[in-house]
């Protein structure tokens, strides 16, 4: 495997849309991704406890505690959803699929679980969940796409994929700044205008 290559083949946004309703159960829980479960399960515990810690250690042991449980098992059906959007074509569409379907779903469980389990920072709990499910979800998918992250016959170890994350984070990190890059180098500038007109 070559963590380094981008996966060749590539399916529609609706393909993988319409596999995803005609098999949720093989798509989401078959495929679960057990790297995400244990990496989601572990950060999002951690910023559950610190959005709780001023309401007394009891209350940020709980819910760390609530949530290092629902994210271990939901994580990996959400982690399976992230890959299967891997592939999909175009990037920027996928991307923005991912980023509405699983905070909807994520979040919407989250929201409910620590409702009634009493969770007192809720609100200062769920945006900052949500904020990380965002570059989460876009890093995920961007790693993803890369063969790191993933599960399945093309997947590698979770240490090789340790030792690949900085290059790739590296990578995630130089996209915007190497689009805008590329746009400014593409747009004309006013002295161009004037000498071709």
């Amino acid at each position: 495997m070559n963590n380094q290559t981008e996966s060749i083949s590539s399916v529609s946004v609706a393909d993988v849309l319409r596999e995803l309703a005609g098999d949720p159960v093989g798509l989401l829980v078959r495929r679960w991704n057990w790297k995400s479960a244990l990496l989601s399960s572990l950060f999002r515990a951690a910023i559950f406890f610190a959005a709780n810690w001023t309401a007394g250690w009891r209350a940020a042991v709980a819910a760390m505690s609530v949530e290092f449980l629902y994210r271990g098992i939901s994580a990996g059906i959400f982690g399976a959803l992230t890959q299967a959007f891997r592939e999909a074509q175009p990037v920027w569409l996928a991307a923005c699929t991912a980023m509405v379907l699983l905070p909807l779903c994520s979040h919407s469980i989250e929201f409910a679980i620590h409702f009634f389990r009493g969770t007192p920072k809720l609100i200062t709990s769920i945006v900052s969940s949500v904020i990380f499910t965002a570059l989460s979800t876009l890093f995920n998918l961007y790693a993803m796409r890369r063969n790191v992250l993933i599960v399945g016959s093309e997947a590698g170890s979770l240490a090789s994929d340790f030792r690949a994350i900085p290059r790739v984070l590296g990578g995630f990190l130089a996209v915007v700044p190497l689009a805008l890059w590329r746009m400014l180098r593409r747009t004309p500038q006013p002295a161009d205008v004037t000498e071709s007109a």
